[in-house]
């Protein structure tokens, strides 16, 4: 979530919320109109504190999602700039072919798939340069010793790949139902109307305003922070980028000329095939 966006949406609210008080506030009580404030204080106290533990459970949920992510995203550009050093060592016929293919699958990731995991999409699509990689090896006939390690390897690889990916892909469908969400936002709901109850025409505005501006500001920065959690790759402040995989690609670009590889040229810089 954007962060400009976030404040905008915690100010309204407290405002709103502060106003609201104010205006209940002029036709209460003296003291509220519980008659037992301590017993009143009890009841809130309950009703605070099981919301309190459900979104702190919820948040550390959320939480665990985000760093798979983020985790996945970098375990999938390494191994994939691991691969690229195997591919060195499969039959000269194909390393071309498969060095080209990893670099297309990096520029894919970077510019067609992570835009569309900021959409929320994407769960359930292949990556077409892994299917590519894929026909491609399916051609290997090892020879050397070498090669047949190369090969060996190759497939672990995959597999580590693929599942680095499938934890990079979670994160973009969410992982909080709809129905934790409808709970959340009536927890918090009953919340603010209960504060109400707590309007005091005897004390002060400011205390008033004070008191429920604060909880509104908590439970709403809570509620965004719950939000942003569960959509870990939006575009705005700690939403997560490409990095990984760019660095992936810098350092694919410098490695091929270190060692005088020319990976073929099967796409463009979008990672679309050409």
């Amino acid at each position: 979530m954007n962060l400009v966006w976030a404040v905008l949406i915690v100010l309204v609210v407290a405002a709103i919320s502060v106003t609201i008080m104010l205006l209940v506030r002029r036709g209460a009580p003296a003291g509220s109109r519980f008659q037992d404030g301590d017993r009143a204080a009890g009841v809130f106290g309950v009703l605070s504190t099981g919301f309190a533990i459900l979104l702190g459970f919820v948040i550390f949920l959320a939480f665990e999602s985000y760093d798979t992510s983020r985790s996945g995203a970098e375990s999938e550009a390494q191994i994939l700039m691991q691969q690229f050093e195997t591919a060195q060592f499969m039959p000269v016929a194909v390393r071309a072919q498969l060095s080209g293919e990893l670099v297309c699958y990096a520029r894919d990731v970077v510019h067609q798939e992570w835009p569309e995991m900021e959409s929320g999409g994407l769960a359930n699509a292949f990556n077409p340069w892994g299917v590519a990689m894929f026909k491609t090896i399916q051609t290997v006939q090892p020879q050397s010793n070498s090669e047949q390690t190369a090969f060996d390897k190759w497939f672990d690889q995959r597999s580590d790949r693929e599942n680095a990916r499938q934890d990079r892909v979670h994160g973009a469908e969410g992982v909080i139902p709809l129905p934790l969400w409808l709970v959340l936002l009536l927890s918090a709901g009953i919340i603010f109307v209960f504060m109400l109850f707590f309007a005091d025409s005897e004390e002060s505005a400011v205390v008033q305003g004070t008191m429920m501006g604060g909880i509104a500001i908590v439970v709403t920065s809570m509620l965004l922070l719950l939000w942003f959690l569960d959509n870990p790759y939006g575009s705005g402040v700690g939403g997560l980028k490409p990095t990984a995989m760019e660095r992936t690609l810098t350092l694919m670009d410098q490695g091929a000329r270190a060692i005088h590889v020319t990976p073929a040229n099967l796409c463009d810089e979008s990672g679309v095939a050409s």
